[in-house]
């Protein structure tokens, strides 16, 4: 694709993440209309209409920063893997990320943002070397299947971990159960104001290493003939995937199958250049977010559906379909 169309696919891309922003803010337990928003954008609040679209811009912005970086986070491990089955919840990095998340605030009282998602992020870390580790084990290095197996076994135990964790709390059980399923229903621009800059540093890591993700697509002799550091690109890029994963995780909870999904998608729409790639993968899960956080207030109100569960819905399926496509003999 050329570089004159795959610039018109990005405008078409903002256009249509502007329209599925436009139907957030509207649509809710109460349907809001264009002269509200326009008067809430202007910063009136007089009417019911007016507040409500005060009330859902945060979760907007919230669900455009998570989505993006999780379909970044997706990226970036897939690319230093090698791995189509390489997501941070599939690999068992967001349930890392949950388990010291619970853990600093059950036994260590933390509760200033930094601290939460500096906890974050080390248990995202974590998790990710340990399943590293555990799938580099054997006879043929970290498969993609091998990899797959240890992420599912690596999440199953600290999910499992994190709920032993959470049960002694009855006080906090409700509020830490809701947020384990992932949501962005709890964005404020205070919260959003302390996660957008971590968020900034990750992409902008991974922004910095998609040339090098180009040649780790190659094979590692092949990268090192060309030039490249192969040992340094993955670390870099693996610290912008942590960071972006872990980040996440904490404002918003475990979401799962974006990294999955969105990478895939735009890989085989606008090629596997890590220059396109990335930038289309952060406008994509930003999309795919906001969407499913429209949907899941339309489709049960007055209740909602979080997020984590429509984007579970949508993804089971297409993790399924990426094994079949991959053909499991060979992974």
């Amino acid at each position: 694709m050329s570089r004159a169309a795959r610039s018109g696919w990005f405008i078409a891309g903002l256009a249509l993440l502007v329209a599925l922003c436009a139907a957030s803010v509207s649509l809710g337990v109460r349907d809001v209309s264009f002269g509200d928003i326009v008067a809430a954008l202007s910063g009136q609040a007089d009417t019911v209409g007016e507040a409500a679209v005060v009330k859902r811009l945060p979760r907007t912005v919230l669900a455009i920063l998570v989505g993006a970086a999780l379909a970044l986070s997706g990226a970036a491990l897939q690319a230093i893997t090698r791995n189509p089955l390489a997501d941070p919840g599939i690999l068992g990095i967001s349930a890392g990320s949950s388990f010291f998340v619970v853990l600093g605030i059950t036994l260590f009282q933390l509760s200033r943002p930094y601290s939460v998602m500096g906890v974050a992020i080390a248990g995202a870390a974590v998790a990710a070397v340990l399943v590293y580790l555990i799938g580099s084990a054997g006879r043929g290095g970290a498969t993609p299947l091998k990899l797959a197996l240890s992420g599912a076994a690596m999440s199953a135990a600290l999910v499992s971990l994190t709920s032993a964790a959470i049960l002694p709390r009855v006080d906090a059980a409700q509020s830490f159960q809701s947020w384990q399923v992932g949501g962005v229903g709890g964005g404020t621009w205070d919260r959003i104001a302390t996660v957008a800059p971590v968020l900034a540093v990750g992409a902008l890591i991974c922004f910095v290493c998609a040339r090098g993700m180009n040649s780790l697509a190659l094979g590692d002799d092949l990268a090192v003939g060309l030039g490249e550091h192969v040992g340094r690109t993955r670390a870099l890029a693996g610290v912008g995937a942590v960071v972006l994963c872990g980040a996440a995780t904490a404002i918003a909870g475990p979401i799962g199958f974006v990294g999955l999904i969105i990478p895939h998608l735009c890989r085989l729409l606008f090629g596997p250049d890590h220059r396109w790639l990335l930038p289309f993968s952060a406008l994509a899960g930003a999309s795919l977010l906001v969407a499913a956080d429209v949907v899941g207030r339309v489709v049960a109100r007055p209740d909602e559906i979080q997020v984590g569960i429509i984007t579970a819905i949508i993804g089971a399926p297409v993790f399924i379909w990426i094994v079949r496509r991959q053909r499991v003999r060979e992974l």
